[in-house]
């Protein structure tokens, strides 16, 4: 993104991590806890974050603000999930439940 002020590049790199882990934290609810599906869903997103992360042109010391994106987008993900199935089954008791 070498047209983009860098503190803009580096928002919207965080934004894009974030919001992409929405999804995969959403799906991930559909697993159990370390299965394979489980840290399937939570490390996809790692390379296409590293490869933005490079193509930017931001050094490794970024690496922490990606990542905690990414794991709030996890936890997001997965509390709409959990709050969908409270919704649909409120009789039923969900462990971690909201």
């Amino acid at each position: 993104m070498p047209f983009m002020h860098p503190m803009a590049a580096l928002a919207l790199l965080i934004l894009l991590g974030f919001l992409f882990n929405i999804p995969l934290g959403y799906i991930r609810q559909n697993y159990e806890k370390f299965s394979f599906g489980w840290y399937f869903y939570i490390h996809i997103s790692i390379p296409l974050i590293i490869f933005l992360r490079v193509k930017s042109g931001f050094s490794w010391r970024y690496i922490p603000l990606t990542v905690g994106a990414a794991i709030l987008g996890q936890i997001v993900g997965g509390r709409l999930k959990r709050r969908k199935n409270l919704k649909l089954n409120p009789a039923t008791p969900h462990e971690n439940s909201l």
